[in-house]
């Protein structure tokens, strides 16, 4: 299928051929069969993305602060290579469009295929949207008409938040398409409007829809006659700019105790001596309404209750749509253009040189009657050299992790014939699979291991998917390096046992991406404490620092938090370090017992080994994260050895101390190689996978221990009594 994607490196807009997306359990599929432009939105992204890299830095200093932070823990060259990564992957443009139901998720009851609808989908001949940002299209409303119910919608939360009704004089500055809609909506609301542009044109459309328009200096004539010299009771600001301008016009329009609603992206320094004497209020407007931007309601489907929110962001879509369908918003007249999707390049090379007047601009689709599951999988034109390895590379998931560390890494690796990549919305998987040599991008996991000239997979999904992705491939026939964690719950962990036991002798190769241990610090440790008989202790101490609540490893059923994500790698580095399994493992965090979520990445855990070792590992994020991240101290047969975040390694025995510097290599292209060599070499496993399990085991049952307050014994894998020896 043909998507429009935006390039931040180069600022090209660009038409590419894109896998159709998968649809999610609380999803909805739709064949688009029209897309409306956002002008103002768009041209800012499009912009920004022509600008330079200073350019670019100039407009986003909080990206630039991040950038520099990044420097000081990783250093400039990796952190330089993550930013031109960054850049080169593009912004899929649009998001107000209408079209027909091809699928819908297993969550979803209120559409069925079929169903005309109009959703928040990106300018794509098929787009998979949450359920609560689709709304059904009234049948005398035409495709070309409903693409407009998104940005309408937009339009009509600032009417609604500006509290706008009968009688009441109100001010639009920005006369563009969110602006001609806002005039006609206080229309119907019998209110009395004024309006202002800077285009001449813009303010003859707004006067024909019943607005008093004009120029700078004939807005605020009108808002001084109109409103008997009291001024404007309400101003809703829809232009798009940096300047301060638009506020400080409203500021100066406006009537004592006013309200001013910022709907459009514009500069927010408040001119105090105009706010201040008249106690205006100022309100910004959150896009479509309730629900934007909240993953319970946006993502997992979960409506607000109808009596206590009554207009939500679907609930806008849904206005909006009756309006148009009763003929009170005639969107019609906005359409200065229509495209077929197949020459949106144009479209674009209007709005972005002006070389016509334009204000909606609409792109039509072919309506769609082909085979979904061969449009789930598109032939890649790589950038990439070509390669005729030995081992067919097969991915799944190409977050960032995945994107900036892994594949780059994978591809300076010889022997490998990179054939399949996928991802469920299918434009990381092409625009990742071209940079990477991919020879196909696809939506479907199925397709990576149902392909014959695979043989190897990573599975580098979301965290909720590894254990049964992981056992899909194996059973399959494939190796497969899976990044941590295996599993997010005791049910995944041991369906994941019960198919690798049903396997048998006959399981392929099998890795987790516990990196640390392949780090030269850890190996040099290991050896350091080689000739020691005695136990040891660890004492590791993880200074994570706080991530937003609701991101997503975060949510216990899809990231499972932070001590299953992350802390998972200390559980193996110490079993690594101590060469032994884990018995038990006892957690507390600093929320009493344990039981809230959030106290997860704030935790003590003390882990027990066969060889009488112990380990404390603290995870904390409550600390500065220009601090390093980690360091691992170990203790034992009257040595002593310090890891600082993988960079220095301190080795103390005999009254000597040596320091090395291990450029803090965290081993990450060690246990790439070390898989690889694997599958070459028919084995053994880089990781024996009793230990792999056992450590798996033992981070699921920290958090049983963090949420009952006690010790969990860590059950062997399979057969109910604990191995002894390597861990390797």
């Amino acid at each position: 299928m043909q998507q429009v994607l935006q390039r931040i490196d180069d600022g090209r807009t660009t038409l590419q051929n894109i896998p159709a997306p998968l649809c999610g359990p609380r999803e909805v599929l739709i064949a688009n069969e029209a897309s409306l432009v956002s002008a103002g939105t768009e041209k800012m992204i499009v912009d920004l993305a022509k600008k330079s890299l200073l350019g670019k830095a100039r407009e986003r200093p909080d990206q630039v602060r991040r950038v520099l932070q990044k420097i000081r823990t990783e250093g400039l060259r990796d952190t330089l290579d993550q930013v031109r990564a960054k850049l080169a992957d593009p912004m899929a443009l649009g998001y107000s469009s209408a079209g027909v139901v091809l699928e819908v998720g297993r969550e979803v009851s209120r559409f069925r295929p079929g169903d005309r609808v109009a959703s928040n989908g990106a300018h794509a001949e098929i787009v998979a949207v949450p359920q609560n940002l689709v709304a059904r299209v009234p049948d005398n409303v035409a495709f070309a008409d409903a693409c407009y119910a998104v940005v309408g919608a937009i339009g009509l939360q600032g009417v609604r938040l500006a509290n706008a009704g009968l009688g009441d004089r109100v001010a639009v500055i920005g006369l563009g398409l969110i602006g001609q809609i806002t005039v006609m909506l206080l229309k119907a609301a019998g209110c009395v409007v004024i309006g202002t542009d800077l285009d001449a044109a813009k303010c003859k459309l707004a006067q024909e829809f019943g607005a008093h328009a004009g120029d700078a200096e004939a807005f605020q004539s009108f808002c001084q006659e109109l409103t008997d010299g009291q001024g404007a009771d309400a101003v809703l600001i829809t232009a798009s700019t940096t300047s301060d301008g638009p506020l400080e016009l409203a500021a100066k329009v406006a009537r004592r105790k006013a309200k001013i609603v910022a709907v459009g992206a514009i500069g927010l320094n408040v001119p105090r001596r105009e706010f201040y004497p008249k106690e205006l209020e100022l309100i910004i407007s959150c896009s479509y309404g309730p629900g934007r931007y909240d993953a319970d309601y946006e993502q997992r489907g979960q409506d607000y209750p109808y009596a206590y929110v009554r207009w939500t962001e679907q609930r806008n879509i849904e206005a909006v749509l009756e309006q148009i369908g009763a003929g009170t918003l005639d969107v019609k007249r906005l359409t200065t253009h229509n495209f077929p999707i197949a020459q949106a390049e144009r479209a674009y090379n209007l709005m972005n040189t002006g070389s016509a007047p334009y204000l909606g601009i609409v792109l039509e689709y072919p309506s769609f009657g082909g085979d979904l599951a061969a449009a789930r999988r598109v032939a890649l034109a790589s950038k990439a050299a070509p390669t005729t390895g030995e081992i067919g590379l097969g991915v799944v998931g190409a977050g960032n992790f995945a994107s900036l560390v892994l594949l780059p890494a994978l591809a300076k690796m010889p022997g490998l014939n990179p054939r399949v990549i996928c991802t469920a919305g299918g434009v990381s998987a092409t625009t990742r699979g071209e940079r990477h040599g991919f020879a196909t991008a696809a939506t479907a996991p199925e397709a990576v291991w149902q392909d014959s000239s695979v043989n190897a997979v990573f599975v580098l999904t979301r965290h909720d998917l590894h254990a049964a992705q992981t056992l899909a491939a194996l059973e399959a026939g494939k190796h497969v390096f899976v990044e941590k964690p295996l599993a997010i719950t005791p049910e995944q962990l041991a369906e994941f046992e019960r198919g690798l036991a049903e396997l048998g002798d006959k399981a392929p190769l099998w890795m987790i991406g516990f990196n640390r241990r392949f780090s030269p610090a850890a190996k040099m440790v290991r050896e350091f404490f080689a000739s020691v008989s005695a136990p040891l202790t660890v004492n590791y101490r993880f200074n994570a620092g706080p991530i937003p609540q609701e991101h997503w490893t975060q949510d216990p059923n899809v990231g499972g938090g932070r001590l299953i994500g992350e802390a998972c790698h200390a559980i193996d580095l110490a079993a690594y370090l101590v060469n032994s399994h884990i018995t038990r493992i006892h957690a507390e965090s600093i929320a009493p017992g344990g039981a809230a979520q959030a106290a997860e990445d704030q935790a003590a855990m003390l882990a027990r080994f066969d060889n009488g070792s112990l380990a404390a590992i603290s995870y904390f994020a409550g600390g500065d994260k220009s601090y390093p991240k980690e360091r691992i101290e170990v203790f034992g047969g009257g040595k002593l050895a310090v890891i600082d975040d993988f960079a220095t390694v301190t080795l103390v025995s005999g009254g000597k101390t040596t320091t090395h510097n291990t450029k803090r290599d965290k081993g990450h292209n060690a246990e790439l190689a070390a898989f690889i060599n694997a599958i070459r070499a028919g084995g053994p496993a880089p990781i024996a996978p009793a230990s792999l399990l056992n450590v798996s085991w033992a981070t699921l049952l920290a958090v049983e221990s963090l949420k009952s307050g006690m010790p969990q014994e860590v059950e062997e894998f399979n057969t109910g009594t604990r191995r002894h020896g390597d861990t390797e």
